[in-house]
């Protein structure tokens, strides 16, 4: 009698052991990860997406209230390409960080569930044991047991037993609402995946159409004498407005690093701002149709690779980082002692005004802005605002 006391109380505080041991510790589950620093990175740059495409239809609305011309057109139909190409860059961003968010889910569903069933496992044994012990009455149970010490001990594991199954079922109702909610979000960013997707489907659609019309707009400029002789008149105006921006920055003067390699130095040694065809030289060119002449002040450059950055031909400072009709996205740099670089038809920038650059370094994605001859880089050499061949200056090949 006294051998099946001893092993009853044996059995009861090996159940709750038991219970315990597969539950583990209450509490102190970690939820989806947020993304960390991943996370903070992607709204930054969603933020400077946004900024842009603003400061886009800004420009785009300034530009529809000016009097119509050639190159205003052409401006026009660029601008609706640079808010689409960065609207496609939104979405892609929106894509990666729901993309991140949904592995983030995916990772966090199956501990949840794990823990589900060690919870499902614990209240089973708990309740096996509450039911197995709890056929006897409290006087039964008293009577029962050998001594007060024995009564004690067994009536104190019990009560645990009891407490430790509702701390069980709290923990349970609290992982199982937890695991629905990750199912629910779960659920919910695949809808948005397939929704952004389906709005850079519609995007890239939109793109097209607005390279299509702009490729129309140059053929019906290049088959019209009437309209090409208006261009040229167009451009020389804004070459003109070139000159008078070169000849002001002449005049000012920037404090060169050190050491500092002066321009001169390497003529007919820079490297080449990209890979690619020259396909408009320096000086006078002649309409091969029309038999009109037009003046270069640079070569234009079209890409023959995927490369399509544009690089520093020399260190120097960033003088000027914006539009300009005729050039489209324009960058100028300062090499100090009179000398400038200029790149014309940039697509977009990729340092700002003020910057100092190396040799080489990367400053625009080449692009067809401002151009009639499609994605081109328009290259420009000056000396004290005066226009030099860049070809007598780039490496030979």
């Amino acid at each position: 009698m006294n051998h099946t006391r001893g092993s009853r109380g044996g059995r009861l505080k090996k159940a709750i052991l038991l219970a315990v041991l597969v539950l583990g510790p209450l509490g102190g589950g970690r939820g989806p990860a947020a993304g960390g620093q991943d996370s903070v990175d992607l709204d930054v740059q969603l933020t400077k997406v946004r900024d842009q495409i603003l400061e886009l239809r800004t420009r785009l609305e300034a530009e529809q209230k000016k009097e119509a011309t050639v190159l205003s057109s052409l401006d026009r139909i660029a601008l609706n390409k640079s808010i689409l190409k960065n609207e496609l860059d939104l979405y892609g961003l929106h894509l990666a960080k729901a993309g991140r968010e949904q592995a983030a889910l995916k990772k966090a569903v199956p501990p949840l569930k794990a823990k589900l069933d060690r919870e499902k496992q614990a209240m089973t044994s708990t309740l096996v044991t509450l039911y197995k012990y709890g056929r006897f009455s409290f006087l039964q149970f008293f009577f029962q047991s050998e001594d007060i010490r024995t009564f004690v001990s067994e009536s104190k594991s019990l009560t645990f037993l009891v407490q430790y199954q509702q701390d069980v079922l709290h923990s349970y109702q609290s992982t199982l609402a937890k695991h629905a909610a990750a199912e629910r979000s779960l659920k919910l960013k695949k809808a948005e995946l397939a929704g952004l997707i389906d709005a850079v489907q519609v995007k890239r659609k939109e793109l097209e159409a607005e390279e299509a019309r702009n490729k129309a707009r140059i053929g019906e400029i290049q088959h019209s004498k009437a309209l090409t002789q208006q261009t040229l008149n167009e451009l020389n105006e804004r070459a003109q407005q070139l000159q008078q921006l070169m000849d002001k920055l002449a005049k000012q003067e920037i404090t060169l690093p050190v050491p500092f390699v002066p321009l001169y130095e390497k003529k007919g040694k820079l490297p080449w701002p990209m890979a690619g065809k020259v396909i408009t030289r320096f000086g006078l060119e002649k309409h091969p149709q029309f038999n009109t002449a037009t003046k270069n002040n640079g070569i234009e450059i079209a890409p023959e690779s995927k490369d399509s950055i544009v690089r520093s031909v020399h260190a120097g400072r960033v003088v000027y980082a914006d539009y300009f009709q005729g050039y489209g996205n324009l960058v100028i740099l300062d090499h100090g002692l009179g000398y400038y670089s200029l790149y014309g038809h940039c697509s977009s920038f990729l340092i700002k005004k003020s910057d100092w650059v190396t040799d080489e370094q990367p400053l625009a994605m080449v692009g067809d802005a401002g151009s009639l001859k499609g994605t081109c880089l328009h290259l420009e050499i000056r000396f004290k605002a005066q226009p030099l061949n860049p070809l007598q200056w780039l490496l030979r090949r």
